[in-house]
């Protein structure tokens, strides 16, 4: 890790850095995107510099992660080196196991085989009304 004063470095390697994503590709999608913010300013840019310090905030899956910057890495190491690159303002909460989840839109039972026509149109209407919901 890089302890200099002033050291900045860019944002898609500092997220694949600390693991947030598989791949510098993945994590610049992302930031192209418009999807990850640093210190509540959207950034569009991969060669975005920060430093620690800095707060970024992203979604990653179905949490928002906010996460201060503690330090930045000079490699991508294992995930334990990982997450002493940062602070999690806002961890994930862990899911209640004993809470229903909702079923899944067009799930069958097993061996139930082929849908028909039919089945299939009604599976259409189904994911057509979610997605004007």
């Amino acid at each position: 890790m890089t302890e200099e004063s002033g050291a900045r470095l860019r944002i898609d390697k500092w997220l694949w850095h600390a693991r947030f994503f598989k791949s510098r590709t993945l994590a610049a999608k992302c930031i192209g995107a418009g999807h990850v913010r640093v210190n509540r300013k959207v950034v569009k840019k991969a060669n975005y510099a920060v430093q620690p310090g800095d707060v970024l905030t992203f979604a990653l899956g179905t949490h928002i992660r906010v996460i201060e910057i503690a330090a930045l890495g000079v490699r991508r190491g294992p995930a334990s080196e990982a997450q002493t690159l940062y602070t999690d303002l806002d961890p994930p909460r862990p899911r209640d196991p004993s809470a229903p989840r909702p079923p899944a839109a067009g799930l069958r039972s097993p061996g139930s085989g082929r849908p028909t026509k039919r089945d299939r149109r009604l599976l259409d209407r189904l994911k057509q009304d979610e997605v004007f919901d």
